[in-house]
C-alpha cells in the first residue's frame, strides 16, 4: 500500500431495472435496437438468471484452477469443459472464449514451470459466490467472490498441505436482441493480482520518492536454489515468530476490524498494512511521530504511519531501525520474515508478504493480502513472475 485512502466499502447495492413501456393513444412504445429489427423489450434478470451468472463465473475460475492441477485431463491439455457446457441463455462471448483459452494456456505453462521447481498440485477446489448484480438495460455487472484451495501433491515435513486464496472479480454480461446474455469481460478487482490462477499483469506502484536523508536501499535477493544455509533462531529471542504466524493465519481472509482495510483503494492495497499488523502481534513496538517520517512506525484503527502501510516506506524503516537484515536469497526466509517484490524492476517495490511456513526442502510459504492468500510457496511466485525482483528481510 503506497497512498493513504479510506477503507474499502465491500457492500454494494444491487440495482435491477427494466425498461418501462410508455402508452400513447393505447399503443405501447418500446425502443428499436436496430433499424428494421423486431421490437424487443429489455430482458429481465430474475433469480434464475442471476444463479446462472454465478454458475458461469464458477465455471470460468474452476477451469483456471484445474489447469494447474496435475491430473490426466490437464496433462492432455483438454479444452475447458465447464464453460463450454454453457450454450443457453447465458454463455461466453466469442472474445471471452478466446481469452479463456489464452488464460488456460498460460496457466498450463505456469504448471510446467512449477513442476520444474518440484511443486505440483494433486487437487483443486474453487467456489464462487454472487455478491451483487447491477443491471442497466442490456448490460449486467456481476460482482463475485472466488475462494480457491489447492492441495500440494508432495508434502514435505513442516509443509502445509494446502494453499488457498480469496479473490474478487467483476463480470460484465451483455444481452443480444434475442435476450441471450453473453459474458464479455472479466476483471479482477483486488489490488495485486497475485492469485496463483490469475493471469492479469500485477499493478505497479509509482516510483517511490526518497526522503531527504537518503533511506537505505535493500539489496535484491537471489532466487536460485539451493540457497546457502542461513538458519534462523525461532525461539528465545526478542520476537515471537509463532505469534506472527498465528496472526497472519487468523486474518488472511477475515480482516481484523481493529485496523482499516486498504484493499481496493489502489497503489498496492492492504499488503504492507497486513504484514505490519502481523509483526506487531509478534512484538514489534510502535515508534510514534509524524506519519510521513520513515524513521517512525505505528498503526491503529485511526492513524497509521506511511511505514506501516507503504511498501517502500516499510523497507526504509525496517532497515534504518535495524529491526531487519537483508537476506541474500529469497529461499533463506523463515517464519516471520518478510518478502517483497518489485514487478517491473524499476526500483520501487510493489508488494509485501510474510513467511508463515517453511518445508524441509528449504522452500518458504508466504501469506498476504491483496489478493488474500494463505501459504503460497515462494517457488510458485518465482515461477509465476520470473521477471520480478525479490527482496527478503530477516526479522
Amino acid at each position: 500500500m503506497k497512498s493513504r485512502r479510506l477503507s474499502r466499502k465491500r457492500s454494494r447495492t444491487a440495482i435491477i431495472s427494466a425498461a418501462a413501456a410508455s402508452v400513447v393513444a393505447g399503443v405501447a412504445l418500446v425502443p428499436n435496437w436496430s433499424a428494421g429489427a423486431a421490437v424487443k423489450d429489455d430482458p429481465t434478470v430474475d433469480a434464475a438468471t442471476k444463479a446462472t451468472f454465478q454458475k458461469l463465473a464458477d465455471a470460468v475460475f474452476t477451469d483456471r484452477t484445474e489447469a494447474l492441477v496435475d491430473n490426466a485431463q490437464s496433462r492432455h491439455g483438454a479444452r475447458h469443459q465447464r464453460t463450454a457446457a454453457f450454450s443457453g441463455k447465458v454463455r461466453l462471448s466469442g472474445t471471452q472464449t478466446q481469452q479463456q483459452d489464452s488464460a488456460l494456456s498460460q496457466l498450463r505453462g505456469r504448471k510446467s514451470k512449477l513442476a520444474q521447481l518440484g511443486e505440483k498440485y494433486s487437487k483443486g477446489n474453487t467456489t464462487v459466490s454472487l455478491d451483487a448484480t447491477q443491471v442497466k438495460g442490456r448490460h449486467a455487472t456481476v460482482d463475485v467472490t472466488e475462494n480457491t484451495t489447492l492441495t500440494y501433491e508432495k508434502v514435505q515435513p513442516n509443509q502445509p498441505k494446502t494453499t488457498g486464496f480469496q479473490a474478487h472479480h467483476e463480470l460484465t454480461f451483455t444481452a443480444d436482441s434475442a435476450g441471450t446474455w453473453r459474458l464479455t469481460r472479466v476483471r479482477d478487482t483486488d489490488d495485486g493480482y497475485l492469485a496463483v490462477n490469475q493471469v492479469a499483469a500485477p499493478q505497479v506502484a509509482k516510483p517511490a520518492t526518497a526522503a531527504d536523508d537518503g533511506p537505505q536501499d535493500a539489496p535484491r535477493a537471489a532466487t536460485t536454489r539451493p540457497a546457502p544455509a542461513n538458519p534462523k533462531k525461532l525461539t528465545g529471542g526478542t520476537y515471537d515468530y509463532k505469534a506472527m504466524v498465528a496472526y497472519a493465519t487468523k486474518y488472511w481472509s477475515n480482516y481484523n476490524p481493529d485496523y482499516p482495510n486498504f484493499n481496493g483503494q489502489g497503489a498496492g492495497g492492504d499488503c504492507t498494512n497486513f504484514v505490519s499488523q502481523s509483526l506487531k502481534a509478534g512484538g514489534w513496538k510502535h515508534v510514534p511521530g509524524y506519519t510521513d517520517d520513515f524513521h517512525k512506525w505505528f498503526g491503529t484503527a485511526d492513524i497509521q504511519s506511511d511505514s506501516f502501510i507503504g511498501v517502500n516506506e516499510f523497507s526504509w524503516f525496517a532497515l534504518s531501525s535495524k529491526r531487519v537484515t537483508p537476506l541474500a536469497n529469497v529461499f533463506q526466509a523463515d517464519l516471520g520474515d518478510v518478502i517483497q517484490m518489485d514487478f517491473n524492476k524499476d526500483g520501487s517495490k510493489d508488494h509485501s508478504m510474510i513467511v508463515t511456513s517453511r518445508n524441509a526442502q528449504g522452500i518458504p510459504f508466504v501469506t498476504y493480502h491483496s489478493t488474500n492468500t494463505y501459504n503460497r510457496s515462494v517457488a510458485s511466485l518465482v515461477a509465476s513472475y520470473p521477471n520480478a525482483a525479490f527482496y527478503a528481510y530477516r526479522t
